[in-house]
Protein backbone atom coordinates (compact mmCIF):
# COMPACT_ATOMS: atom_id res chain seq x y z
CA UNK A 1 0.00 0.00 0.00
CA UNK A 2 1.66 3.53 -1.32
CA UNK A 3 2.64 5.72 1.44
CA UNK A 4 0.05 8.73 2.37
CA UNK A 5 1.92 12.25 2.27
CA UNK A 6 1.49 14.00 5.44
CA UNK A 7 5.04 16.22 5.10
CA UNK A 8 3.21 18.94 3.78
CA UNK A 9 1.20 19.95 7.38
CA UNK A 10 2.66 22.15 9.66
CA UNK A 11 2.79 19.34 12.15
CA UNK A 12 3.19 15.81 11.08
CA UNK A 13 0.30 13.46 11.11
CA UNK A 14 -0.59 10.19 11.60
CA UNK A 15 -2.97 8.63 9.60
CA UNK A 16 -6.49 8.99 11.61
CA UNK A 17 -5.46 12.38 12.44
CA UNK A 18 -7.84 14.91 11.24
CA UNK A 19 -6.92 17.94 8.76
CA UNK A 20 -8.96 19.61 6.79
CA UNK A 21 -8.82 20.09 3.01
CA UNK A 22 -5.98 22.02 1.88
CA UNK A 23 -5.61 24.60 -1.50
CA UNK A 24 -5.02 22.02 -4.49
CA UNK A 25 -6.70 19.03 -2.75
CA UNK A 26 -9.12 16.94 -4.31
CA UNK A 27 -12.45 16.03 -3.30
CA UNK A 28 -15.91 13.93 -4.11
CA UNK A 29 -19.40 14.98 -3.78
CA UNK A 30 -19.08 12.40 -0.87
CA UNK A 31 -18.83 13.08 2.87
CA UNK A 32 -17.82 10.31 3.63
CA UNK A 33 -15.14 9.32 1.39
CA UNK A 34 -13.66 13.01 2.09
CA UNK A 35 -13.33 12.41 5.49
CA UNK A 36 -11.21 9.44 4.89
CA UNK A 37 -9.19 11.86 2.68
CA UNK A 38 -9.32 14.29 5.48
CA UNK A 39 -8.21 11.63 8.37
CA UNK A 40 -5.69 10.03 6.01
CA UNK A 41 -7.34 6.79 5.45
CA UNK A 42 -7.28 7.75 2.01
CA UNK A 43 -4.37 10.08 0.24
CA UNK A 44 -4.89 13.59 1.61
CA UNK A 45 -4.37 15.66 -1.39
CA UNK A 46 -7.09 13.13 -2.73
CA UNK A 47 -4.71 11.70 -5.79
CA UNK A 48 -4.15 8.25 -7.18
CA UNK A 49 -6.67 6.32 -4.50
CA UNK A 50 -6.93 2.32 -4.66
CA UNK A 51 -9.94 0.18 -4.70
CA UNK A 52 -7.71 -1.32 -1.26
CA UNK A 53 -7.81 2.37 0.73
CA UNK A 54 -11.65 2.84 0.31
CA UNK A 55 -12.20 -0.70 0.67
CA UNK A 56 -9.96 -0.31 4.17
CA UNK A 57 -12.08 3.10 5.25
CA UNK A 58 -15.19 1.83 5.25
CA UNK A 59 -14.38 -0.42 7.97
CA UNK A 60 -13.68 2.88 10.19
CA UNK A 61 -17.31 3.40 9.50
CA UNK A 62 -18.80 0.25 10.65
CA UNK A 63 -19.41 -1.29 7.43
CA UNK A 64 -19.65 -5.22 6.74
CA UNK A 65 -16.64 -6.25 3.98
CA UNK A 66 -19.97 -7.05 1.52
CA UNK A 67 -21.61 -3.68 1.77
CA UNK A 68 -18.02 -2.02 1.61
CA UNK A 69 -17.51 -3.75 -1.62
CA UNK A 70 -20.58 -3.21 -3.12
CA UNK A 71 -19.83 0.70 -2.42
CA UNK A 72 -15.77 0.25 -3.53
CA UNK A 73 -15.51 -1.87 -6.36
CA UNK A 74 -17.62 -0.77 -9.21
CA UNK A 75 -16.40 2.57 -8.99
CA UNK A 76 -12.92 1.45 -9.99
CA UNK A 77 -14.29 -0.35 -13.13
CA UNK A 78 -13.66 1.53 -15.84
CA UNK A 79 -16.10 3.97 -17.55
CA UNK A 80 -18.47 2.27 -19.88
CA UNK A 81 -17.13 2.86 -23.68
CA UNK A 82 -19.63 4.14 -26.23
CA UNK A 83 -17.65 2.80 -29.09
CA UNK A 84 -17.39 -0.47 -27.66
CA UNK A 85 -18.43 -3.33 -30.20
CA UNK A 86 -20.98 -5.86 -29.47
CA UNK A 87 -18.54 -8.77 -29.82
CA UNK A 88 -16.24 -7.37 -26.90
CA UNK A 89 -19.48 -6.53 -25.28
CA UNK A 90 -20.22 -10.22 -25.04
CA UNK A 91 -16.72 -11.57 -24.16
CA UNK A 92 -17.00 -8.61 -21.36
CA UNK A 93 -20.17 -10.44 -19.87
CA UNK A 94 -18.18 -14.09 -20.15
CA UNK A 95 -14.70 -13.02 -18.88
CA UNK A 96 -16.11 -10.93 -15.63
CA UNK A 97 -20.02 -10.86 -15.10
CA UNK A 98 -19.35 -8.51 -11.93
CA UNK A 99 -17.86 -5.80 -14.22
CA UNK A 100 -21.00 -6.18 -16.64
CA UNK A 101 -23.62 -6.09 -13.79
CA UNK A 102 -22.27 -2.93 -12.46
CA UNK A 103 -20.06 -1.51 -15.21
CA UNK A 104 -22.86 1.81 -15.05
CA UNK A 105 -21.11 2.77 -12.45
CA UNK A 106 -17.63 2.98 -13.18
CA UNK A 107 -15.39 5.60 -13.03
CA UNK A 108 -12.10 5.49 -13.53
CA UNK A 109 -10.44 6.38 -16.67
CA UNK A 110 -9.16 3.52 -19.17
CA UNK A 111 -6.37 1.98 -18.38
CA UNK A 112 -5.66 4.49 -15.40
CA UNK A 113 -3.12 3.23 -12.75
CA UNK A 114 -0.96 4.91 -10.33
CA UNK A 115 2.88 5.03 -10.70
CA UNK A 116 3.02 0.95 -9.60
CA UNK A 117 0.33 -0.08 -12.21
CA UNK A 118 -2.21 -0.48 -9.66
CA UNK A 119 -5.79 0.68 -10.88
CA UNK A 120 -6.68 4.30 -8.99
CA UNK A 121 -9.02 7.33 -9.27
CA UNK A 122 -8.82 11.17 -8.26
CA UNK A 123 -11.79 11.68 -6.15
CA UNK A 124 -13.05 14.38 -7.90
CA UNK A 125 -13.82 11.90 -10.56
CA UNK A 126 -16.90 10.15 -8.41
CA UNK A 127 -18.54 13.50 -9.13
CA UNK A 128 -19.54 11.78 -12.85
CA UNK A 129 -23.41 13.16 -12.95
CA UNK A 130 -25.78 10.73 -12.48
CA UNK A 131 -23.61 8.23 -11.46
CA UNK A 132 -23.32 8.13 -7.89
CA UNK A 133 -23.68 11.74 -7.23
CA UNK A 134 -26.90 13.13 -7.99
CA UNK A 135 -29.06 16.27 -8.01
CA UNK A 136 -30.75 17.30 -4.99
CA UNK A 137 -27.88 17.24 -2.94
CA UNK A 138 -28.43 18.04 1.00
CA UNK A 139 -25.41 20.14 0.93
CA UNK A 140 -24.44 20.58 -2.75
CA UNK A 141 -25.36 22.58 -5.97
CA UNK A 142 -26.75 20.28 -8.82
CA UNK A 143 -24.85 19.55 -11.81
CA UNK A 144 -26.11 21.66 -14.48
CA UNK A 145 -25.89 24.33 -11.50
CA UNK A 146 -21.90 24.31 -11.75
CA UNK A 147 -20.13 23.48 -8.92
CA UNK A 148 -21.14 20.02 -7.51
CA UNK A 149 -18.44 18.89 -5.30
CA UNK A 150 -18.09 21.97 -2.82
CA UNK A 151 -20.41 21.82 0.06
CA UNK A 152 -22.63 24.94 0.13
CA UNK A 153 -22.39 26.80 3.88
CA UNK A 154 -26.01 28.13 2.93
CA UNK A 155 -27.36 24.50 2.21
CA UNK A 156 -25.48 22.99 5.30
CA UNK A 157 -26.92 25.75 7.77
CA UNK A 158 -30.14 24.78 6.23
CA UNK A 159 -29.23 21.63 7.11
CA UNK A 160 -28.59 21.88 10.85
CA UNK A 161 -31.97 23.85 11.41
CA UNK A 162 -34.09 21.10 9.80
CA UNK A 163 -34.08 19.72 13.01
CA UNK A 164 -36.99 20.00 15.04
CA UNK A 165 -35.71 19.55 18.23
CA UNK A 166 -32.43 21.32 17.84
CA UNK A 167 -30.61 18.69 19.18
CA UNK A 168 -30.96 15.41 16.93
CA UNK A 169 -32.35 14.65 13.32
CA UNK A 170 -34.65 12.15 12.82
CA UNK A 171 -36.05 10.23 9.70
CA UNK A 172 -39.18 12.76 9.75
CA UNK A 173 -36.19 15.75 9.64
CA UNK A 174 -34.58 14.24 6.90
CA UNK A 175 -37.14 13.91 4.25
CA UNK A 176 -38.74 16.62 4.86
CA UNK A 177 -35.02 18.86 3.82
CA UNK A 178 -35.31 16.61 0.97
CA UNK A 179 -38.58 17.34 0.34
CA UNK A 180 -38.18 20.94 0.43
CA UNK A 181 -34.80 20.71 -1.60
CA UNK A 182 -36.96 18.83 -4.57
CA UNK A 183 -39.36 21.45 -4.53
CA UNK A 184 -36.55 24.63 -4.27
CA UNK A 185 -34.39 22.47 -7.39
CA UNK A 186 -37.56 22.58 -9.25
CA UNK A 187 -37.63 26.19 -9.55
CA UNK A 188 -33.95 26.51 -9.84
CA UNK A 189 -32.86 24.29 -11.86
CA UNK A 190 -34.33 23.30 -15.42
CA UNK A 191 -32.33 20.75 -15.94
CA UNK A 192 -33.13 18.64 -12.62
CA UNK A 193 -32.76 15.25 -12.75
CA UNK A 194 -33.73 13.38 -9.62
CA UNK A 195 -35.57 10.15 -10.32
CA UNK A 196 -34.97 6.34 -10.03
CA UNK A 197 -31.86 5.48 -8.81
CA UNK A 198 -30.79 8.89 -7.85
CA UNK A 199 -33.69 8.69 -5.60
CA UNK A 200 -32.82 5.13 -3.89
CA UNK A 201 -29.29 6.49 -4.03
CA UNK A 202 -30.00 9.91 -1.80
CA UNK A 203 -32.51 7.44 0.54
CA UNK A 204 -29.70 5.39 1.05
CA UNK A 205 -27.68 8.16 1.99
CA UNK A 206 -30.20 9.10 4.76
CA UNK A 207 -30.38 5.44 5.75
CA UNK A 208 -26.19 5.60 6.12
CA UNK A 209 -26.45 8.80 8.26
CA UNK A 210 -28.73 7.72 10.94
CA UNK A 211 -26.99 4.05 11.05
CA UNK A 212 -23.71 4.70 11.22
CA UNK A 213 -23.82 7.91 12.84
CA UNK A 214 -27.05 7.07 15.11
CA UNK A 215 -29.47 4.85 16.10
CA UNK A 216 -31.22 4.05 13.35
CA UNK A 217 -34.03 6.77 14.77
CA UNK A 218 -31.72 9.63 14.88
CA UNK A 219 -28.21 11.38 15.40
CA UNK A 220 -26.95 14.18 17.38
CA UNK A 221 -26.95 17.33 15.30
CA UNK A 222 -23.32 18.13 15.93
CA UNK A 223 -22.28 14.56 14.73
CA UNK A 224 -24.15 15.85 11.93
CA UNK A 225 -22.20 19.34 11.84
CA UNK A 226 -18.98 17.47 12.33
CA UNK A 227 -19.15 14.97 9.24
CA UNK A 228 -20.53 17.86 6.66
CA UNK A 229 -19.88 20.91 7.65
CA UNK A 230 -15.81 19.94 8.63
CA UNK A 231 -15.71 16.70 6.80
CA UNK A 232 -14.50 14.45 9.60
CA UNK A 233 -15.85 11.44 11.48
CA UNK A 234 -17.44 13.11 14.91
CA UNK A 235 -15.12 11.49 17.37
CA UNK A 236 -14.71 14.62 19.70
CA UNK A 237 -18.23 14.69 19.91
CA UNK A 238 -18.39 11.04 21.32
CA UNK A 239 -18.76 8.71 18.08
CA UNK A 240 -17.58 5.40 17.31
CA UNK A 241 -18.30 2.87 15.37
CA UNK A 242 -20.49 -0.22 15.88
CA UNK A 243 -18.52 -2.60 18.47
CA UNK A 244 -21.01 -5.99 18.70
CA UNK A 245 -22.10 -6.20 14.41
CA UNK A 246 -21.15 -4.30 11.25
CA UNK A 247 -23.78 -2.38 9.16
CA UNK A 248 -24.39 -5.12 6.16
CA UNK A 249 -26.51 -4.71 3.02
CA UNK A 250 -29.75 -6.20 4.24
CA UNK A 251 -30.07 -3.99 6.65
CA UNK A 252 -29.17 -0.73 4.95
CA UNK A 253 -31.59 -1.78 2.18
CA UNK A 254 -34.46 -2.65 4.27
CA UNK A 255 -34.35 0.95 6.39
CA UNK A 256 -33.59 2.89 2.74
CA UNK A 257 -36.67 1.16 1.49
CA UNK A 258 -38.39 2.28 4.76
CA UNK A 259 -37.09 6.05 4.14
CA UNK A 260 -38.12 5.74 0.53
CA UNK A 261 -41.70 4.69 1.72
CA UNK A 262 -41.72 7.66 4.08
CA UNK A 263 -40.63 9.75 1.23
CA UNK A 264 -42.78 8.36 -1.48
CA UNK A 265 -46.13 8.72 -3.58
CA UNK A 266 -48.37 10.53 -2.48
CA UNK A 267 -46.59 12.02 0.41
CA UNK A 268 -44.12 14.89 -1.39
CA UNK A 269 -43.42 16.80 -3.47
CA UNK A 270 -41.48 14.48 -6.23
CA UNK A 271 -44.05 13.11 -8.79
CA UNK A 272 -44.67 9.38 -8.45
CA UNK A 273 -43.37 8.85 -12.11
CA UNK A 274 -39.79 10.01 -10.83
CA UNK A 275 -40.09 7.28 -8.13
CA UNK A 276 -41.18 3.81 -9.01
CA UNK A 277 -39.07 2.79 -11.82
Amino acid sequence: MPAHDETTHSIPLKRGDYAPVRPGDLRSPCPAINALANHGYLPRDGRNVRASEVLAGMNHYGLGSFLGSVFTHPIFLEKPQKDANAKSSWWSVIANPFAFAFAAFGMREAGQKDANGVACLNLDQLALHNVVEHDVSLTRLDYAQGDNITPQPDLIEELLASSSNGTTMTIDDFVRLRRQRYEKQKADNPKLDFQGMQVQIACTEIALILKVFGNGKEVPTDYVKAFFQDGRMPRDEGWSKRRWWTLGLVELNMFASKIKGILGPGERGIPIVNVVH
